[in-house]
């Protein structure tokens, strides 16, 4: 990620909270990086971190996954860290494998927990 190419930054309802504490603590990270976020999520980015540049897009169920998804396939999002709740059924989960496969066909680093995230955040130092 060279190019300082986009960090992509979803979580589900039940992660929001753990994923703004996660972007608190990295944000001096984070700040060399343009950041686009889910609607919800990238609220709660904003409020934690404002000094962060974040552009919200739609809410995940309501076509952000897909806004991400096509920003991958152009290019402009080079990390996707994406705080997924695995003890929830999601009604938009074939949203949500569009946009995995999405990394995997443009080979783009997905982060789904913390501890990923940390390690990739690490490698863009």
């Amino acid at each position: 990620m060279t190019l300082r190419k986009a960090i992509a930054l979803i979580a589900h309802d039940q992660k929001k909270d753990d994923l703004a504490a996660f972007a608190k603590s990295h944000e001096q990270a984070m700040k060399a990086f343009p950041i686009v976020a889910t609607g919800t999520t990238g609220a709660r980015i904003i409020d934690a971190c404002p000094d962060l540049d974040v552009t919200r897009l739609k809410s995940g169920p309501l076509g952000g996954d897909q806004q991400i998804g096509a920003l991958i396939a152009t290019g402009d999002v080079g990390l996707v860290i994406f705080f997924v709740d695995p003890l929830t059924a999601m009604p938009h989960d074939v949203d949500v494998k569009a946009l995995m496969r999405l990394a995997i066909v443009y080979d783009v680093p997905m982060a789904l927990n913390r501890a990923t995230a940390e390690t990739r955040l690490k490698a863009l130092a």
